[in-house]
């Protein structure tokens, strides 16, 4: 678990994140959502403790961070994977090599069998495993995410942290590596906690949505209580039907200025709510 108590962080002079309160249960996916520059990041890097905090204190387990006490960031860590925004790898390694890296922090003349095996079938599940012999820098955006996220994996966290890990990826790729996001969050009992943009991927797959807008903790929950048109509204400041598919997860479905739109466009009372 990781319970995070009046987190406040600055960047550049400035609060980015002011006063965050919860607490994030393992062996669920919990989702950051929220306008760009508002904090998401921001946040996840002052748990992985590459901000410091201006106030508050970050708990995992047995061990803490805070603005007056800052602990050895190896110890920190120890536990802790986290996968950045950037997926740049300007480095003359294969992408074998970079998922090794995972594992063992830095390569040396032989690697195990078993080390090699086990960052193949990390590749495999993240559906790469053909491009084990690849230059990583030879590699497309969404390819360089897909290789990050099997490194991710290779650490065998008990916290995973990942900012827009899907952003460069088609949907298929999408589905496919969120799926193996759950899987292995729910296998492990790993704490999970992953900024996504598009709300309807974060209704899906999240367990418990945390709404962040102007550096504050607007709203959390699970998404079929909390996702409505008028937390979107607020947030965003756009008008949104919220619809739910078969399972009863919501459905965001933009519908531009309200004031635009016609009478036949509108959904009625019977029909509302549902979609097939």
């Amino acid at each position: 678990m990781i319970e995070i108590e009046n987190l406040s962080v600055k960047r550049g002079g400035q609060t980015i994140v002011r006063g965050v309160g919860t607490r994030l249960e393992g062996g669920k996916i919990h989702a950051i959502i929220g306008p760009n520059g508002t904090g998401k990041t921001t946040l996840l890097r002052a748990i992985f403790g590459d901000l410091p905090i201006e106030q508050g204190v970050v708990r995992i387990g047995n061990k803490t961070i805070s603005a007056t006490g800052r602990r050895k960031l190896s110890d920190w860590r120890e536990h802790i994977a986290y996968m950045p925004q950037d997926t740049g790898a300007d480095v003359a390694l294969t992408v074998l090599e970079v998922v090794v890296l995972g594992r063992l922090g830095k390569l040396s003349l032989h690697i195990d069998d078993e080390t090699l095996e086990m960052a193949m079938d990390r590749l495999n599940q993240a559906g790469i495993g053909h491009l084990a012999g690849r230059d990583i820098a030879s590699l497309s955006g969404g390819q360089r995410q897909m290789a990050l996220f099997a490194q991710v994996l290779m650490r065998q966290p008990k916290v995973m942290l990942l900012d827009e890990p899907v952003s460069a990826l088609d949907l298929k790729h999408q589905v496919s590596l969120l799926d193996v996001v759950r899987r292995e969050t729910r296998a492990n009992g790993w704490v999970t906690l992953v900024v996504l943009h598009d709300l309807n991927l974060a209704c899906q797959y999240a367990d418990n949505l945390l709404v962040i807008a102007d550096g504050t903790l607007q709203a959390s929950g699970p998404p079929k209580e909390i996702m409505t048109p008028d937390l979107v509204n607020r947030t965003y400041g756009i008008h949104v039907e919220v619809l739910h598919d078969r399972r009863g997860n919501p459905v965001v479905q933009p519908v531009g200025n309200i004031h635009e739109i016609s009478s036949e466009d509108q959904i009625s009372p019977a029909n509302e709510g549902m979609l097939a």
